[in-house]
């Protein structure tokens, strides 16, 4: 039989109790945790999100509720009533918090039962996360889920108080908008009032905080929910939370200004100090040193360009890439004259499997100043020497190296960079490598579609210098950069942003730019381009990824670690079994027809 839980108040939580509590008479409710049982003496460990404290169940000294204690089981939830006692120096527990105490129980009430878990909570080996999701809410039990939970409610107070005290004003935007697809899919809502159309899910609230720009509100902050219907990873969801925010008559260093001192005290909270200011990288730099615009500053091994030792080659693969404009450039592995050619290999089945990359190169300098090479046969051993020179090995080094189109040289060799790097075990965990890369191209060529694409979006502005590059006879869309910033930590895109378009004229040229005829223009942004029209102010800002900051604090390798209820990687919701069929009337009063 249960009991109910009547006038009982809970007094403290069971993680808070320390020595200075004892003799106090406590009432604590939780979670059984685990039950020992020592003939007159029963031990049960009560969990609650503050912790575990061990209470004593004494037959001799209250037999009735000792009685009570041996119906319990794992995850019963309880309430007891007792005193705090000092444990005795050799009962001492120092992997608790509670460990100098426990509780004499006087009084035991079952509140509810619990059948047994799918998994232990404590196991050593967690389950599969298979598992884990579709019984969450067992796994959300788990302290490390708690603790990342907390943390994350921790960052987010951080974040308000301190917008808060630079005079932002917290604002909600709608959830159910326009579709305005370029970039991500979006997800759509049927609309039942007006069948045949739909809503969208916002992306971010892009448009909306530009417009409260327009409105005058001159500081706006939200903690958004985000949707774009993508192939997930890691550290995607198809819903996903931003820190976002807009500020009006300002420029990219005083958002850099207003950021850096945020970082500083979100991180704080994880006990994470912050130097700044932050370094600034130009993306060409960034692309150039490592082949990523969010790079891994936490150790070397940049790229060196060897095109000028090639120039005069014969040897077809490199003179044609030379040709096409391409790119030859190579690192440097200290201490890697050692490498295996099986581990060569499988490290050229890596770029070329994963980046598409054509083959590796490799140039061995032995410890006794002997240089081989893949290439020796076709460039001569002086040509290697200079390549080899150019790339600063020295005797015990090996050099890789990758030929082709910018693009793949830039994906695979720093690709082998970063797995190397984690390889080899030269990135110091230890490090916090904050890292400002801006001026990025405005605009990206696809010329599968035969057109210009956003880098960011199309609401970025470019650079005052760079405008009359837009149209004209000295138009030049590739030429163009964009007053873009992201902030990078450790080779992770923590957020993004941009001073924004204020103009209408440079808006519906951007628009052109992207190949949209006027008519599309107005059809997906006419309110927007309206707005602008009604005197809007210079302004801009950026959304940082509060998934991935938290999953970075945390020490958490997949941002599913800090949401408490995540999808998995077909984006379905395990627990709640969603997506899922919905019934015919259903979709009889939307309008809605289903092709299988």
């Amino acid at each position: 039989m249960l009991d109910n839980l009547g006038s009982l108040k809970r007094t403290h939580r069971s993680g808070e109790l320390r020595a200075e509590h004892t003799g106090q008479e406590v009432t604590l409710m939780g979670w059984v945790f685990r039950r020992r049982d020592f003939g007159p003496l029963t031990f049960v460990d009560l969990r609650d999100r503050e912790g575990i404290v061990q209470v004593v169940f004494d037959e001799e000294r209250n037999p009735t509720a000792h009685s009570k204690a041996k119906r319990l089981r794992s995850e019963f939830v309880i309430a007891v009533q007792g005193r705090v006692v000092q444990r005795s120096a050799e009962t001492v527990n120092p992997n608790i918090k509670t460990g100098d105490i426990e509780i004499v129980a006087e009084q035991v009430s079952i509140l509810n039962e619990s059948k047994t878990p799918p998994f232990e909570l404590d196991a050593a080996k967690p389950p599969s996360e298979d598992l884990r999701l579709e019984y969450r809410y067992i796994d959300l039990r788990r302290q490390k889920m708690q603790d990342n939970l907390r943390l994350r409610h921790r960052l987010t107070m951080a974040a308000r108080n301190y917008l808060d005290r630079q005079g932002f004003f917290e604002i909600e935007t709608p959830i159910l908008t326009k579709s305005t697809p370029e970039g991500a899919r979006d997800y759509l809502v049927p609309s039942r009032l007006n069948p045949g159309e739909f809503y969208a899910l916002p992306q971010s609230p892009q448009l909306f905080k530009q417009i409260l720009m327009i409105s005058g509100y001159d500081r706006y902050f939200q903690i958004a929910r985000c949707f774009r219907d993508e192939d997930l990873r890691a550290d995607r969801q198809p819903e996903f939370t931003q820190i976002d925010l807009e500020m009006s008559f300002v420029q990219p260093e005083d958002v850099f200004n207003l950021i850096e001192p945020l970082i500083v005290e979100m991180f704080a909270v994880g006990g994470v100090e912050v130097k700044t200011p932050f370094p600034r990288m130009d993306y060409s730099e960034a692309m150039e040193r490592f082949g990523s615009d969010k790079p891994d500053t936490r150790f070397g091994m940049e790229f060196v360009n060897l095109g000028d030792i090639f120039t005069e080659t014969e040897f077809a693969p490199f003179a044609k890439t030379l040709q096409e404009d391409g790119h030859i450039k190579a690192i440097t592995l200290e201490g890697g004259a050692n490498y295996s050619r099986k581990q060569i290999d499988d490290l050229t089945a890596f770029v070329r499997d994963v980046y598409k990359a054509s083959g590796l190169a490799w140039v061995r300098y032995s410890e006794s100043g002997e240089i081989t090479s893949s290439l020796m046969k076709n460039l001569g051993e002086e040509t290697i020497r200079r390549a080899a020179e150019k790339a600063s090995a020295k005797a015990g080094d090996m050099v890789f190296i990758i030929a082709g189109n910018r693009d793949v040289v830039a994906a695979a060799l720093g690709g082998l960079r970063l797995e190397l790097g984690k390889r080899e075990g030269l990135v110091d965990a230890t490090k916090w490598n904050f890292l400002w890369v801006t001026n990025f191209p405005m605009f990206e060529y696809h010329p599968e579609d035969k057109r210009w694409y956003a880098m960011h979006h199309p609401f970025t502005s470019p650079r005052d210098e760079d405008i009359e590059k837009l149209s004209g006879e000295q138009a030049n869309p590739g030429g163009v950069l964009a007053k873009a910033y992201d902030l990078v930590l450790n080779g992770v895109e923590l957020g993004g942003g941009s001073i924004r378009i204020h103009r209408p004229d440079v808006q519906q040229t951007i628009f052109r730019t992207l190949g949209f005829s006027d008519e599309e223009a107005r059809r997906r942004f006419g309110f927007f381009l309206d707005a602008l029209t009604y005197g809007t102010p210079p302004h801009g800002g950026i959304a940082l990824g509060l998934d991935r900051l938290t999953a970075l604090l945390a020490g958490e390798t997949s941002i599913r670690e800090v949401i408490a209820f995540p999808k998995t990687a077909r984006a379905s919701c395990l627990m709640t079994d969603s997506p899922s069929e919905v019934s015919q009337e259903q979709l009889q009063e939307l309008k809605i027809k289903i092709d299988r």
